[in-house]
């Protein structure tokens, strides 16, 4: 196997990094477009009833952010990939180095201040907790989470003494209450009863373990991910190593375009500078989008040297001649004279010889 300096000399490199960028760039475009699509939806359906206004209790709302920059930043890049634009690809390239560097800045400070990340979550769940019923989207997430990871509230099951059907001077069924979520399960299947948690606000933990679930959210998760580290790694991983991917392409289709445009030989990058008009180029190969390589590039190359007519050949050895003195040219005329022939004459019989 070639080693790597001649490999990406080679058209099959360029061809392999260029298309391999394209298309990882398309697909993470196509993604954002769907993200974004269902994020629009799920922001129109939450107008009607638009009462949350945190970050964290607006998934329609992370949906359209997170959407919107991946298809634009994905858009750059399959744009400069496919028309080997360097403006565009460094601008790709340093979008993703900042995302990346920026998520593991607020992985790294979430784990140094766990405390006061904690903290922000409980203050967001707590105002979500609020308006339970009033908005679908948080309602419905609150639920899995509270059903999957057997927890109860935000920080703990009390959390839900903020909401209106459930603080204890309220006078329905739900006063002093939690959600049906909240309640312990026995058995897979059986007949929930929504009612299960009634009064269970104002007793003490010890006594509701075989009720509802006492531990919070936040504490749930938490203990989750410290015993499934495995999958916890995963997850990281599958969300910073294809971004980590598309910076290793751009970076080093970039450096490629770099030394392509620096090299002597590669004239399609020197268009501008020598001011040549498409009109005056051969441009067969360069495919529906006049951006496919060709060897030898699409601007003609003249193989050899144009051959001099033998005056000017004479004239340049005269001016690599040293001056001459009287004596020398004195001898070169007697010379001519004998002969009849000046070195001009002399050179064209030669040539009609030949």
């Amino acid at each position: 196997m070639p080693p790597y300096s001649e490999l990406r000399r080679t058209n099959h490199f360029y061809y392999f990094i260029k298309f391999t960028l394209n298309i990882y760039s398309m697909l993470f475009s196509l993604m954002g477009l769907c993200v974004l699509c269902v994020g629009v939806y799920a922001e129109v359906e939450r107008q009607k009833n638009r009462t949350l206004e945190g970050l964290f209790l607006a998934p329609a709302v992370v949906l359209i952010l997170l959407g919107l920059v991946m298809f634009t930043v994905s858009v750059v890049g399959m744009v400069g990939s496919l028309r080997d634009n360097k403006t565009l690809l460094h601008m790709f390239l340093c979008v993703l180095c900042v995302l990346l560097l920026l998520q593991a800045i607020a992985l790294t400070l979430a784990l140094i201040f766990e405390k006061k990340t904690s903290a922000l979550f409980q203050s967001s769940i707590r105002e979500g907790i609020k308006h339970y019923y009033d908005d679908l989207d948080f309602k419905n997430i609150l639920d899995y989470v509270q059903q999957k990871f057997s927890c109860c509230g935000g920080d703990e099951y009390k959390d839900w003494g903020v909401n209106q059907y459930h603080f204890c001077n309220g006078t329905g069924p739900l006063a002093c209450g939690v959600p049906y979520t909240c309640c312990v399960r026995r058995k897979v299947g059986e007949v929930v009863n929504t009612l299960c948690g009634y009064k269970t606000l104002e007793k003490e933990r010890e006594t509701l373990h075989d009720t509802i679930h006492v531990r919070g959210c936040i504490h749930a998760v938490n203990l989750w991910m410290s015993d499934n580290i495995g999958i916890t790694i995963a997850l990281c991983c599958a969300i910073g190593l294809p971004q980590l991917l598309g910076i290793i392409l751009s970076c080093v289709f970039w450096n490629l375009l770099v030394d392509m445009s620096e090299s002597a030989d590669m004239v399609d990058f020197k268009l501008k500078k020598a001011e040549v008009d498409y009109s005056e180029l051969d441009l067969a190969g360069a495919g529906w989008c006049m951006c496919l390589p060709r060897d030898g590039g699409y601007l003609p190359v003249p193989a050899a040297e144009p051959e001099l007519d033998p005056i000017d050949v004479h004239l340049e050895k005269l001016k690599k001649q040293a001056p001459r003195t009287h004596a020398q040219l004195r001898e070169m005329q007697q010379s001519r004279s004998a002969t009849g022939l000046d070195e001009v004459d002399v050179g064209r019989k030669q040539k009609r010889e030949h």
